[in-house]
């Protein structure tokens, strides 16, 4: 996993770095530790729950542990842990949770789960909650890979030649960046959520034609006042980023 940091610390842009790193449990190794911490890279990665780990969550007293909101059904506390090998202490942010279903081929189990996250966040900068709710956002990043993907047919490449599938590829990953810029600068606030797929279906798969009335070209859309309206807004924020000096 350090090597996968360092090769995409390299091909950072001229000016740019690396400022977070969210990550499960394959980056719990001192080394990354130790070169995130080395760059000013702030982390939350998931803790390997090893005998060491575990028995740092058994010392956490009884009354520490705290629901974040009332009645959320898990409850957060923290300590400070260090690998043999790192060369700074990390906090270590732990949610337990009651088990509420019984183990199928054991007597007696633990009455909690457990999930540990190491990071290197200061208590003033992220809370316990907090440092729980950025890391738990790393999740969102399968959506992104999910929809150029099957939103942009890149689940297969189209040939044999690697470089034949980079052009290919790249191809789709701008379509994609074109997409989420025109969501986010032209679209209303309640379509940023919206999928590829969804704008399809209310923007694109629209029935209509375009006839020639009085030496002028009209497009005529089965639409009603209100979704022409909306149309009308986006296509009207498109022509003022089309004014902007840079593009």
């Amino acid at each position: 996993q350090k090597e996968f940091y360092l090769q995409c610390k390299k091909r950072m842009p001229v000016g740019k770095r690396i400022g977070n790193y969210r990550a499960d449990s394959a980056s719990y190794q001192a080394g990354l530790f130790n070169q995130l911490e080395e760059d000013g890279v702030k982390y939350g990665v998931t803790a390997d729950q090893d005998k060491a780990v575990k028995a740092l969550i058994g010392l956490i007293k009884e009354g520490e542990w705290k629901e974040p909101v009332r009645g959320c059904g898990y409850e957060l506390a923290e300590t400070v842990h260090c690998m043999n090998e790192t060369k700074k202490a990390f906090r270590l942010v732990v949610k337990r949770e009651i088990r509420r279903q019984g183990e199928l081929f054991e007597v007696k189990g633990a009455p909690y789960f457990y999930h540990a996250v190491a990071t290197n966040w200061l208590e003033e900068q992220k809370d316990t909650a907090a440092v729980l709710k950025w890391h738990n956002q790393r999740g969102q990043a399968e959506n992104f890979n999910k929809e150029i993907k099957i939103g942009f047919g890149m689940e297969r490449m189209p040939c044999g030649q690697t470089h034949a599938n980079a052009v290919f590829f790249r191809i789709g990953i701008i379509a994609y960046n074109l997409f989420v810029g025109f969501k986010r600068l032209s679209c209303p606030e309640s379509w940023m959520k919206h999928t590829i797929t969804t704008f399809r279906w209310k923007m694109v798969q629209v029935a209509g034609r375009i006839v020639k009335h009085a030496g002028q070209m009209v497009l005529k859309l089965m639409i009603d006042l209100e979704k022409l309206e909306l149309f009308r807004k986006i296509r009207g924020k498109s022509f003022e980023l089309s004014l902007c000096p840079d593009g």
